[in-house]
């Protein structure tokens, strides 16, 4: 296995429980759906040529994706320490960009904008924090630090330690932005 790939794999089991190894392994299996999900994206995306691992992989990665709402095309670059902490209708664009240390809670929507100014995809920094059922479209980029409220609807850049309040959105600068939010960071 690629040492990329598991450092990323481990980085991952840290976010869930601060340790990592064979018995946080199989723990983060067994008791978090978010990080099967996050598992089979990453083998399924890392290994493209359908080997043993690569088919498997596409095979489990797809049941997420079709029966579960989980929608995370393999073009989608996400960093290490992804959390998805509750299961239900997370939808990725394929040219999202997402740091490391970030956190997604359910009904998220990463989107794209086909018009205007803002045609694009989001980049989100590290150390994001995304509430339930925001939304983050077009060409923005969130800053390092930020926590997105539940129900957000952001269009625009925000900047690095900001809370994301609303709808319509407003920014609030807070250095601490994701203090107590996001756990064991690596």
């Amino acid at each position: 296995m690629n040492e990329q790939l598991l450092t990323r794999i481990k980085a991952d089991i840290y976010r869930y429980y601060g340790k990592t190894g064979s018995k946080y392994f199989f723990k983060c299996f067994i008791q978090e759906i978010g990080f099967r999900v996050t598992l089979f994206y990453r083998l399924a995306a890392h290994y493209k040529k359908y080997n043993v691992i690569g088919l498997l992989s596409r095979v489990f990665y797809r049941y997420y994706f079709y029966f579960l709402g989980f929608q995370i095309p393999l073009t989608s670059k996400i960093g290490k320490g992804l959390i998805i902490k509750h299961f239900g209708s997370i939808v990725l664009n394929g040219g999202a960009i997402i740091g490391d240390n970030c956190y997604i809670s359910h009904g998220i929507t990463i989107g794209q904008t086909n018009r205007g100014k803002m045609k694009g995809v989001p980049k989100i920094g590290n150390k994001v924090w995304l509430g339930p059922n925001c939304v983050v479209v077009g060409n923005i980029q969130i800053g390092d630090n930020v926590l997105i409220a539940p129900n957000a609807y952001v269009n625009f850049d925000v900047p690095p330690n900001s809370i994301v309040i609303g709808n319509p959105a407003k920014i609030v600068y807070d250095e601490n932005a994701t203090d107590c939010y996001i756990n064991n960071v690596v």
